[in-house]
C-alpha cells in the first residue's frame, strides 16, 4: 500500500565504472553465425526499461553480510545460483548498491563493468545453454536510497536504530545484485550479522540465531520462489513475538517498542485475517507468515513482503489484511508486467474490502457505492486512466486500488457469487509461485463464468470513463 507525493532525501547510486577489460568478441559457432551472444540487458518492460535481465534463470540467491547502523556501513557477498537459457559470452545484473570489490564466476574471476544500474559481466569460460552456474560478488559500502517515479523512496533506507527495507518497485539493486523483475523468482538464504541486540528480520522461516563476541547473526530461508522486490531484510530494535494460525501456519511478528501499544490490537489478527482469506482463496501459499512494524517516517507506506509485510508506521486493521492478502495476490501470483499492477492491489483492495464486510464493518457492495469509489462524478479525473495502464508515476494511486477493486465486485455482480469465488481460489492456485496478466485473468474469468465477458471488461479495463453500463 503505497502513498504518491513523498519527498526525502534519496540517493541513486547511477556512476558509470569501468572497472576491467571490455569483453571480448564472441566465438564463432554454427557455420554463418556466432554460437555466443549477451544476454539482453532488459526484460523490456516499458515502465521500467532497465528492470530484469535475459540470457539466465536465477534459481537461488545467498546473501551473507554484515551491517553497522552507526556507520551504515554493508560489508557483503552475494552468491547467486542460475541456469544459462543460451550460449552466454556476456549478461547482466541490476545493481546499484555498493563498490564491487571482486566478482567470480565459477571459480574464475570475470570481467565486469557497471553502467547505470547494469552491471555487465563477462565470463570466461564462456556459458552454454542449460549450464548451471554461480555468480559470486562481494561489494561494500552505504546501500542507496531510491527515488520512484511518484517520488516515494526505497532501497535500503536508514533508521534510527537500523534500516527499513522495501524493494517495490525498483530498489533491491540497491543492496542485492540480481535479475530484478517479477518473472525471474528464486529461492533467498540471508545471513545477516549485526551488532548484539539488533534484530533482523527476513523473508521466510529462522533458521538459526547465534551471538559470538558482540555480534549477532540471523539466518533466513526463503524456500518458495520469490520475485526480488518482495526480499527484505529490514533490522532494528524490535519486539519479537511468536504465534500461530488455527490452521498452523507458523507467525512471526517484529515491532519497534516505540510502535508496540499502537499495533497490539492489530497484530493479534493476523492469525484470522489469515484464516478469513484461506476460506475464501486457498491454503496460505508460503511456509510462515507474520509482520515487521518499524518506525520509518520518510517512508510512509506498507509493502507486503513476502511471508512478512512490512510496515513503516503501526498499521490499522485494513492496512494489514490488505497487505496480507497480497501474499496470495502479488506475491504468489506475481504480474508479468507492471502496467497489470491492478492485479496486485485490485485484488488486495477487494479482499480488504471483503474482511472489513467479515468484521462488521461496510459491506462490499456499500465501499463500492461510496464516494471513493462509484460515487465519484463521472467528470473526476479518476475515470480518465486506462486501469492496465496507470503509468509509472501513478501505478500506486487510487485507480489500480479502487478502481481494480470495483472491477471485481462488478464481475462478481455479472457472475454472480459462485462463479467468482471459485474464480479467485483456481487463480491463487493455478497461477501459484508464477506469474500471469490481465488477459490470463479475462481468459479464466469468462471460463469459470460460462459468459462471454469481453464488452465487460473492455468497459472496466481498457477504456477511460466512468462505467454506466455492463
Amino acid at each position: 500500500m503505497r502513498s504518491r507525493g513523498l519527498r526525502g532525501a534519496a540517493v541513486v547510486a547511477g556512476l558509470s565504472v569501468l572497472v576491467c577489460a571490455p569483453p571480448a568478441f564472441a566465438a564463432p559457432g554454427d557455420p554463418g553465425g556466432p554460437r555466443y551472444s549477451a544476454g539482453a540487458p532488459s526484460v523490456g518492460d516499458p515502465y521500467f526499461p532497465s528492470e530484469g535481465n535475459g540470457g539466465y534463470d536465477v534459481r537461488h540467491y545467498d546473501v551473507v553480510f554484515s551491517y553497522d547502523p552507526a556507520t551504515k556501513r554493508m560489508d557483503a557477498t552475494t552468491t547467486i545460483t542460475a541456469v544459462a537459457t543460451q550460449d552466454l559470452d556476456r549478461f547482466d545484473l541490476d545493481f546499484r548498491g555498493p563498490e564491487i570489490g571482486s566478482l567470480t564466476v565459477g571459480k574464475h574471476p570475470a570481467s565486469f563493468r557497471r553502467e547505470g544500474q547494469e552491471l555487465v559481466v563477462t565470463p570466461r569460460p564462456k556459458l552454454k545453454n542449460g549450464e548451471r552456474f554461480t555468480v559470486q560478488v562481494k561489494y561494500a559500502g552505504t546501500p542507496p536510497v531510491i527515488t520512484d517515479p511518484d517520488d516515494s523512496i526505497e532501497g535500503w533506507v536508514p533508521t534510527d536504530d537500523g534500516a527499513f527495507v522495501p524493494g517495490e518497485p525498483q530498489g533491491s539493486p540497491a543492496w542485492l545484485p540480481g535479475n530484478d523483475h517479477p518473472t525471474d523468482k528464486a529461492t533467498f538464504t540471508f545471513h545477516a550479522t549485526v551488532p548484539e541486540g539488533i534484530t533482523v528480520v527476513g523473508n521466510g522461516q529462522l533458521l538459526s540465531q547465534t551471538t559470538t563476541g558482540g555480534r549477532t547473526t540471523f539466518v533466513w530461508d526463503s524456500t518458495e520462489p520469490m520475485a526480488t522486490y518482495l526480499a527484505t531484510v529490514t533490522l532494528g530494535r524490535f519486539q519479537v513475538a511468536r504465534s500461530v494460525t488455527p490452521s498452523g501456519v507458523p507467525v512471526y511478528t517484529a515491532v519497534d517498542p516505540q510502535l508496540a501499544s499502537q499495533s497490539a490490537a492489530t497484530v493479534a489478527r493476523i492469525p484470522d485475517i489469515v484464516e478469513y482469506f484461506s476460506s475464501l482463496f486457498g491454503p496460505y501459499p508460503f511456509a510462515s507468515t507474520g509482520a515487521i512494524i518499524d518506525k520509518a517516517p520518510d517512508v510512509g507506506y506498507a509493502l507486503e513482503s513476502q511471508t512478512k509485510p512490512i510496515f513503516s508506521s503501526a498499521p490499522s486493521l485494513g492496512t494489514m489484511a490488505h497487505e496480507l492478502a497480497h501474499q496470495w495476490f502479488g506475491d504468489s501470483v506475481s504480474l508479468k508486467r507492471w502496467s497489470d499492477i491492478w492485479l496486485n492491489e485490485g485484488f488486495a483492495t477487494y479482499a480488504q474490502w471483503l474482511w472489513t464486510e467479515h468484521n462488521g464493518g461496510a459491506t462490499a457492495q456499500q465501499t463500492f457505492d461510496s464516494a471513493s469509489n462509484y460515487g465519484r462524478a463521472a467528470t473526476s479525473s479518476f475515470w480518465q486512466t486506462v486501469l492496465t495502464d496507470p503509468g509509472p508515476v501513478d501505478m500506486f494511486g487510487n485507480v489500480p486500488y479502487n478502481r481494480g477493486a470495483m472491477t471485481l465486485h462488478a464481475l462478481r455482480g455479472k457472475i454472480g457469487d459462485a462463479a467468482f469465488f471459485t474464480l479467485l481460489k483456481d487463480w491463487a492456485t493455478t497461477h501459484k509461485y508464477g506469474n500471469a496478466t490481465t488477459a490470463d485473468f479475462v481468459a479464466a474469468a469468462q471460463s469459470a463464468s460460462g459468459k462471454d465477458l469481453k464488452g465487460f471488461f473492455d468497459v472496466w479495463l481498457y477504456q477511460k470513463g466512468k462505467p454506466a453500463t455492463w
